[in-house]
């Protein structure tokens, strides 16, 4: 049987929140174009990116309240790494 890709298991999956390098190469693998975050963006595109990412999180953090509140949350962890 087939491992399943990377990013889909605790290897590719940064413990901060997130992908790491392992986790974004085996999504690139599958067609999937993933940039490590950009919590002070350097560009204008990067300021864009962290922009959408914090209001999508933000939706997220309202439609999953529990998550919102659990300081170990992928969710959580992830807007941390963001600086949202």
């Amino acid at each position: 049987m087939a491992k399943s890709p990377a990013w889909t298991r605790k290897e590719g999956k940064d413990p901060k929140g997130g992908l790491n390098a392992k986790g974004r190469a085996s999504a690139k693998a599958q067609g999937m174009n993933l940039k490590p975050p950009a919590p002070n963006p350097k560009t204008e595109k990067d300021a864009g990116r962290k922009k959408s990412f914090c209001a999508r999180s933000a939706g997220q953090a309202k439609m999953f309240p529990d998550a919102a509140s659990d300081p170990n949350s992928r969710l959580r962890k992830a807007r941390k790494a963001w600086n949202c």
